[in-house]
């Protein structure tokens, strides 16, 4: 029952996390960095939220918050790719612009309650023991996260569009020597990686929650930027990471309701102590698969 209780929190509360870290690996894998995610997904928990709130329909909020995303996105690859601006500088402030928009703009919807996607159990598949309830009996966005990671694997390691995409995060003069354009595409990935983070927050406010509180995304969008990181920008590697964060969110509220003589901040802390300790170890392993425009980034502020 505990494993079981364990599993299904891991998948509920990594979703929204794993989605951002596969929208932030395409973002990386074009050599920009964008630390404004946090923003982007808050900004697509928000709009989600508020089209749910006033048309009733999850279906049609999900595309919208793809769309700010997107819009949210673009503002960074604006100033970072042709305006050359700091990546980071840059990200932060993107961060703290979106965080202020939803805090603005979601004051009259905190007391609002919608109806969002609900879990959807499939037949048999829900009934496998132990990891069935937790897999198979979620909500529509959370089987979505399950396609979206694998064909993200075969779009950026199996395709052409992918070996241009990766061929931009490497060496621009490459692509264009073969006669695409890098800065296109680099437009193409971070939008692309605002999108899938927007989607992460939309299911974290429809889906998961269905509420809405300033600063509900929790720094899930720094954690996935730091989650990319440690699983060397690789979607596959990403996809447990995520699940990994959302089970120790999940265990830290098990252990609160328990009542244990420990203080919640200190229970709070686990999810991203674990994440500390994994870039720890990572830290020398990250350098050597960087994309090399990456590398450039970090290189401009040491």
């Amino acid at each position: 029952m505990i494993i079981e209780s364990l599993l299904t929190g891991a998948v509920q509360s990594g979703t929204s996390v794993l989605l951002t870290v596969c929208g932030e690996t395409v973002t990386e894998r074009v050599g920009v960095i964008n630390l404004g995610t946090e923003g982007c997904m808050a900004v697509g928990a928000l709009s989600a939220y508020i089209v749910c709130a006033n048309t009733g329909s999850p279906w049609f909020a999900v595309p919208v918050a793809c769309i700010m995303g997107g819009l949210m996105a673009l503002i960074h690859a604006y100033f970072v790719i042709s305006r050359k601006a700091n990546q980071l500088a840059t990200g932060l402030t993107l961060m703290f612009l979106g965080l202020g928009l939803t805090a603005f703009f979601g004051r009259n919807y905190v007391s609002v309650s919608v109806t969002g996607f609900t879990r959807v159990k499939i037949p048999l598949l829900s009934d496998i023991p132990i990891i069935g309830d937790a897999i198979f009996n979620q909500d529509p966005i959370t089987y979505l996260s399950y396609l979206i990671c694998p064909l993200l694997c075969i779009l950026i390691y199996k395709t052409r569009f992918g070996l241009i995409l990766r061929g931009a995060g490497e060496d621009e003069n490459v692509v264009f020597a073969y006669g695409h354009d890098p800065i296109k595409m680099r437009y193409i990935g971070v939008i692309m990686g605002g999108m899938l983070s927007a989607l992460g927050g939309a299911q974290l406010s429809i889906a998961y929650t269905h509420t809405w509180i300033e600063g509900m995304t929790g720094s899930r969008g720094v954690i996935g930027v730091a989650l990319v990181c440690i699983a060397a920008w690789n979607p596959a590697k990403a996809f447990i990471g995520a699940y990994i964060f959302g089970a120790a969110q999940a265990l830290q509220m098990m252990l609160q309701q328990q009542g244990l003589e420990i203080s919640s901040f200190l229970l709070m802390m686990i999810p991203y102590v674990l994440v500390l300790i994994a870039l720890f170890i990572t830290s020398i392993r990250r350098r050597q698969t960087m994309p090399a425009e990456l590398k450039k980034v970090f290189e401009s502020v040491t």
